[in-house]
This record gives C-alpha cells, sequence and structure tokens, in this order.
C-alpha cells in the first residue's frame, strides 16, 4: 500500500504502476476522495495487490469494512516530510495502528528537514539511509532566475514575460487559492490560455485543467503547491514562482517539476519586499546563489509601491423572487413597504374597506385603529360596571370585576386567603391637605368597595385563629 499526500499524485503513481508492470500479472488500483466510492470499492471485492491511497478516503472506506490490512506486507509513504506533517501526521498514525507490525516500510522524499527525520526514525525500526544526491538540492539541468519586482508590478512582469516567444508554456506557482484564480483571469483577459488548479476545485475540473495542459491546449496551468509534489509533465520548461514559498523546501519541490529525466528547464521566480526573508530561507538551504536579472522593465527601485484597488466588475442584477414578483429595494420589506404604488406616495394611509368585511384568507384587513382611539372592552360576558360620579379632575377607580353567579369578589392576598377589611389608624388618616393635593376621594372609594360609609378607627379589630400551612392553603 502507497499513501500519497494528493489525489493527482495518486493517479500518476497508479498510472506508473499499470505502464511498468503491463506484463505482469498483478491487480492494483486507486483510491482518492472527491469522486464516487462505487468503482473503488467493486475494485477491492474483486481483490488487489497493490493499493494506492490518499489517507481521507482510505480511512472512511476502512471505517465501512471495504479495506482490511490484515495482509499487508509492504508500506510505502511517498513525499514522507509531507505525510509526517501535522496536516496528515494523524491520520497515518491511524493507519500504521491496523497494519501488521511485522513489516517493510519505506519513506521517500526529495526534502527530509530535521524534525521531520526524528519522527520518522520513531516510526521505523532500524531503518537503512539511502541518498541519491545532497539534501534539498537542485537539480543541475534546471537554470534558476530571480525578479526582483513589487508586487504592484507582478503581473504586469508575467505578461510581458508570456508574451514573448521565450516561454511556450509555463507552470505558475501561488500561493493562495484566491491568487491563483486571479492569476489565471488576469491571463485569460490577456488573451493567454490559462486555468487554475488547487484544492476548492472539483477533481474534475482538476483532472481536467491537468490534462489541457499535458495535451497543449493551454500555456499557463496556475496552481497552488497542490502540483508541487510529485506531478510529471513531460517536456515542461518552465516553472515560474509568482509568489516566493514560505517553506524552503516547497522551493525544491516547486522547480523539480521542469527539468526531470536529464532534461533542461528553467524556473524564475518574482520577489518583492515582504519575501526578501523567504527569499533567505531558500538560499540557505539549497546553499547556493540565484542570479538577479537587471534588464527587465519592471526592476525593483526604492520603497514598496502602493497596490492599485483591484476594480471589480458590476455584480448583476438579481433575478424575480418567488412567484416572479419583483424583489423590493430592502432587506425586509414586505409588498408595499418601501416602494411607491402607481399614481400615489407609500407613505398615504390604505383605503378602508366597504363594510369593513373581510375578502379571504389570502387578504390582510383593513388598517386597526390607533391603540387610543380602540374602546375598552370588558373581558368574559360581564356587562361594565357603571362609574360612580366623581369630579373630572378625579382619578376614577376601576370597580372589581364581577365572578358568574355571585356579587361582588373580595379582596385576596398573594396565598388566597380572603383579606378582611382593614381598619385604617388614626395616624395613617391622611390629612385634607395630602387628600387634595393627590386628588382621591377614600371615602368615596372605601364606600364603593366595601359598602360602609366610612370605616372607624375604634372598630375592634378581628383577630383571627392562627392557622397552620395546609389550613391557609386549603381555606380550613
Amino acid at each position: 500500500m502507497i499513501l500519497t499526500p494528493t489525489r493527482e499524485l495518486a493517479i500518476q503513481i497508479g498510472e506508473s504502476f499499470a505502464s511498468y508492470g503491463r506484463n505482469i500479472q498483478f491487480r492494483q488500483t486507486v483510491i482518492f476522495g472527491g469522486v464516487g466510492q462505487r468503482p473503488q470499492t467493486d475494485a477491492l471485492h474483486r481483490g488487489v495487490d497493490v493499493v494506492v491511497a490518499t489517507p481521507g478516503r482510505l480511512l472512511d472506506l476502512m471505517q465501512q469494512g471495504f479495506v482490511h490490512l490484515n495482509g499487508l506486507e509492504v508500506f510505502v509513504l511517498d513525499e514522507a516530510d509531507r505525510m509526517l506533517d501535522m496536516g496528515f501526521i494523524h491520520d497515518v498514525k491511524k493507519v500504521i495502528a491496523k497494519i501488521p507490525a511485522k513489516r517493510q516500510t519505506l519513506f521517500f522524499s526529495a526534502t527530509m528537514p530535521p524534525v521531520i527525520a526524528k519522527l520518522a526514525s520513531s516510526i521505523l525500526t532500524d531503518p537503512i539511509r539511502v541518498d541519491v544526491a545532497p539534501v534539498s538540492s537542485t537539480a543541475d539541468t534546471i537554470d534558476q532566475h530571480l525578479y526582483m519586482v513589487d508586487r504592484a508590478d507582478k503581473n504586469k512582469l508575467l505578461i510581458h514575460l508570456m508574451q514573448g516567444d521565450t516561454i511556450r508554456e509555463a507552470l505558475i506557482f501561488t500561493r493562495t487559492k484566491h491568487g491563483a484564480n486571479k492569476v489565471a483571469k488576469i491571463l485569460v483577459q490577456e488573451g493567454i490560455g490559462a486555468e487554475a488548479i488547487h484544492g476548492n476545485k472539483s477533481q474534475t475540473a482538476r483532472q481536467n485543467a491537468l490534462k489541457n495542459f499535458k495535451d497543449g491546449k493551454i500555456r499557463a496551468l496556475v496552481a497552488t503547491d497542490i502540483a508541487a509534489r510529485g506531478i510529471d509533465i513531460d517536456g515542461l520548461t518552465h516553472v515560474i514562482n509568482f509568489d516566493i514559498p514560505n517553506i524552503p523546501e516547497t522551493y525544491v519541490h516547486r522547480i523539480g517539476r521542469t527539468g526531470r529525466a536529464g532534461a533542461s528547464g528553467r524556473a524564475l521566480s518574482f520577489c518583492d519586499h515582504e519575501e526578501k526573508a523567504f527569499l533567505r530561507d531558500i538560499l540557505r538551504l539549497i546553499n547556493r546563489d540565484i542570479p538577479i536579472v537587471e534588464e527587465q522593465p519592471y526592476r525593483m527601485i526604492g520603497g514598496p509601491k502602493k497596490v492599485e484597488p483591484e476594480v471589480r466588475e458590476p455584480r448583476q442584477p438579481r433575478g424575480p423572487g418567488r412567484g416572479n414578483q419583483p424583489r423590493t429595494q430592502g432587506r425586509g420589506q414586505s409588498a408595499g413597504q418601501g416602494q411607491r404604488r402607481e399614481g400615489g406616495s407609500s407613505a398615504s394611509p390604505r383605503a378602508p374597506r366597504a363594510g369593513g368585511e373581510r375578502q379571504g384568507q389570502g387578504q390582510r384587513p383593513a388598517q386597526r385603529p390607533a391603540r387610543e382611539q380602540r374602546p375598552q372592552q370588558a373581558r368574559g360576558t360581564q356587562p361594565e360596571r357603571p362609574r360612580s360620579d366623581k369630579p373630572a379632575g378625579d382619578r376614577a377607580a376601576r370597580p372589581q370585576r364581577a365572578s358568574s353567579g355571585s356579587g361582588e369578589r373580595p379582596a385576596r392576598t398573594n396565598d388566597g386567603r380572603q383579606r378582611e377589611p382593614r381598619a385604617p389608624k388614626p395616624t395613617e388618616q391622611r390629612s385634607s391637605e395630602q387628600t387634595g393635593r393627590s386628588g382621591t376621594d377614600y371615602a368615596a372609594l372605601t364606600k364603593e368597595l366595601f359598602g360602609e360609609d366610612k370605616p372607624s378607627a375604634d372598630k375592634p379589630k378581628k383577630e383571627e385563629k392562627k392557622r397552620s400551612g395546609l389550613g391557609r392553603l386549603f381555606g380550613l
């Protein structure tokens, strides 16, 4: 079983097995995500000798019971430094936990940072190291050049180089997915065939873009580092680093897409002010100098230039809403709000309907009257009690609502007990000045509520028998 970091590399390894082993009787299949799993599971049911897979889809099929690694003999990690990075190390450990302890393990990589090499030694048992070339070295057949250019002039320099006759086709690397889309769009606007390939693209779109570039249908393939690992393109002459990578080992993998199998190639790198620190790390890793191209129209002089604001195309108008109804101008506005009616203003009140009758459930009722104009309605079926004659300046007290089949409802406390009328103390009698100031006739209010002329101060207070909690609750 061979684990790879990208789908494109898995497909390429599968094609290499089919080509090199066409005269050998063995069965192999490729497992990766982004496509349906049915053809992959059918191939596993028929039985295979070699499986090339990406970690995500492999773990998914293992959980579903389609893959069993009990009889595994050889375990291979291609691009081992990337597979043992933080992005894949957890998935790799899950796979290693399912394979037999007695096996042969092979790690392949063109670069091996010290941290990753230490981690690999902890996984392997007494490993043997084979170095074909010095670690993290670039091929001598690759002619490397450096362009010092402002970020604002990178697009102009790229178009200037692509419009010449020296570059027939080029693989262009950017740091971000958005940057890849932007560069591809600019090249297409200048009449240069280009497509972008990155992780946000569907697997079909990625395969079509790579196929069109290999077949010569487009001159430029703009990619993120998804295409920097192991992708083999026959006859590729130029690799352009539109953005200097922030990881030095990535530079070695990028320019390694050209100058393969003894062929010659050229690697052009654009460096701005903010990328000088990344460039120093790359020069320290490859242990050689990269010559700077001085004769170019956009040479960097002085400090960084101000980047021109990006001009975006106007947004297309949105289509009609539900039921082919025109959309309102503002969000959350219903029909009739924020729009002017024909022959009138939106601020004009809605005309009342004749007869005040509703004409269907789908239509809104007439506008309700204002709150201050609504007549007060008594709850239930009890008629409203007549108010006592009081001066206009006094505040009319609301009468107690009568219950059905009885007289006036007595006042009750919070716990449900009936409240006995309490005789006011002499100290509680308000003076005539306070009564006049508050505007409330307590004598008339007492007479209306309790049917008494005036509560006497010398009336003995009713002694209540102490009740327990349950007695107060049930009125015992």
